[in-house]
Order: structure tokens, then C-alpha cells, then sequence
């Protein structure tokens, strides 16, 4: 099976690197990660996808990507995440996004319709609009970013799966290679933004997989976000909190690959 990291210069104008792996004639799918994560942490979930060509992009900002001192709007990730899909000459994909990433897909999917085959959405919210409490600990980062601070944070989100150590030492490793000011910024292009659900239609095949013991995202969001885009599915994990990719990466590789699959 063809697997390889390409750099890919966007019309963005920045460049990023991309996980390309899967049979080049096989059905696209571009995964988007969360805030402060990388494409790495698609790495428990792409063995479930081998029937399809997975491309996972560091987004702007994280990972190994060019890290501007601007363009982290929303609309403007969700430029990149299009720009990637030029780079790839993929006219259309399915599109999997991680929590924010998620939310960035939903952008996607409103600005950018004919580009966009169907969606999985992993732990998504319905909306980020609104400072959130931690905001004022990220926007009082200096640089370089303490590890124990990102270490910190992310055992603020509760587990209820265990997580292999090596896994979240990785998501350590992503939020440290970030500038204070890519954090600021990538988490203000979020919280400032207007819910994409709000601005546009999704009228893609949509599959919502959300943790039932989600102490962030409410399951009353998760029903909205659902009646807002026609004929949504949405399946419920009941022992598993906020960070589903991370608890149970297999259980959404197989629930995304029969989901896809059906459509085919």
C-alpha cells in the first residue's frame, strides 16, 4: 500500500505536509485534526481506512506546517483544508474531522459544497462561539511553550477509555512545536467565528459520532447539529468522554468505513 508524507505548497500560500497513504484509485479521505494537534494523531485510526486513500494535512499553524502570523480565521482553515484538496487534484472527498476539526469540516462543507462527498464528524461541536474559560491561560503563553503547561491542559479533558502513554507524549510533542501566537490565534479564529450550521446548508451524507460522557459538548447540541443537516446519523459511544479519536480510534475507523462504504 503506497504511503508517504508530501509536502504540498498551497495557493494559500503556505506549505504543509500531508499523510498520503492507500491505493491511488481508491475513495478519497481528508482527515482534519483538532486545535493543537497534528496528523499524527490519526495514527490508531488510518489502519481501520485501508480500503480508501487517506490524506491527513498538518493544518496551519500545527504539526509541522508553515506557521504565518495570520490567515486562522475559520473561513481561512477551512481555505487551507480546500487548498490541500487542489494540491491533491482530488476534486471531491469524504471529509473526517477531530473535535475542531470537525468544526473546520462543517466550514468546508457550507463554503465549498461540490468539494465535500459526505462527513464524519468525531466529537464535533455544533458551536464554539464565545471565549472560553481557557482562553485567558492560552493568550498569557510566552514562548517557548512550557510542556508541563500543554501537559497540563490536556488532562484537563477527562479519559474514560485508557489512552496509550506514547499517544498523548505525541500530543505533548504537537502542542509544544506550536508558537505562543499560532495558540492564540488558531483558537480565536474558532471561538470568534459564526457556527457554520448557522451560515449555510450541509446537504452531504453526515455521519455524528459523539461520546456519551462528553462533559464539553452537550448531547442536546449533538441532536441539533444533527436536525440541522438533512438526514444525519448520529451514534452515540456511551463510554467514552470529549476526546473520541483518542479513546477509541478503532470503534470510529469501523463505524466510518461502513458508513462510507454504504454510500459507495
Amino acid at each position: 500500500m503506497e504511503s508517504e508524507v508530501r509536502n504540498l505548497p498551497l495557493h494559500t500560500g503556505i506549505t504543509v505536509p500531508c499523510l498520503v497513504q492507500g491505493e491511488p484509485e481508491a475513495p478519497p479521505v481528508l482527515l482534519l485534526h483538532a486545535w493543537a494537534e497534528s496528523r499524527r494523531s490519526f495514527d490508531r485510526l488510518v489502519p481501520g481506512l485501508a480500503d480508501f486513500r487517506v490524506c491527513a494535512p498538518d493544518l496551519r499553524g500545527q504539526g509541522d506546517a508553515d506557521k504565518p502570523q495570520a490567515g486562522y480565521s475559520l473561513a481561512e482553515q477551512a481555505q487551507d483544508a480546500a487548498a490541500v484538496l487542489d494540491a491533491l487534484e482530488v476534486l471531491s472527498a469524504s471529509v473526517l474531522g477531530s473535535s475542531s476539526g470537525g468544526y473546520v469540516a462543517q466550514q468546508l462543507a457550507v463554503k465549498y459544497p461540490d468539494r465535500v462527498a459526505a462527513l464524519v464528524l468525531v466529537g464535533s461541536p455544533l458551536t464554539l462561539q464565545g471565549r472560553p474559560g481557557f482562553a485567558d491561560d492560552v493568550d498569557g503563553l510566552t514562548d517557548p511553550v512550557a510542556e508541563d503547561w500543554v501537559r497540563g491542559l490536556l488532562a484537563s479533558f477527562p479519559l474514560v477509555q485508557e489512552v496509550p502513554p506514547w499517544f498523548i507524549e505525541d500530543r505533548v510533542r504537537d502542542g509544544v512545536k506550536m508558537p505562543s501566537y499560532a495558540w492564540k490565534l488558531s483558537l480565536r479564529g474558532l471561538y470568534t467565528a459564526a457556527p457554520p450550521t448557522e451560515t449555510g446548508t450541509i446537504e452531504v451524507p453526515r455521519l455524528i459520532l459523539w461520546g456519551g460522557q462528553d462533559g464539553l459538548l452537550p448531547r442536546a447540541d449533538q441532536d441539533t447539529l444533527a436536525a440541522r443537516i438533512e438526514s444525519a446519523e448520529l451514534k452515540i459511544y456511551p463510554d467514552v468522554a470529549h476526546l473520541v479519536l483518542w479513546e477509541c480510534p478503532e470503534r470510529v475507523a469501523a463505524d466510518t468505513a461502513a458508513f462510507l462504504g454504504s454510500l459507495a
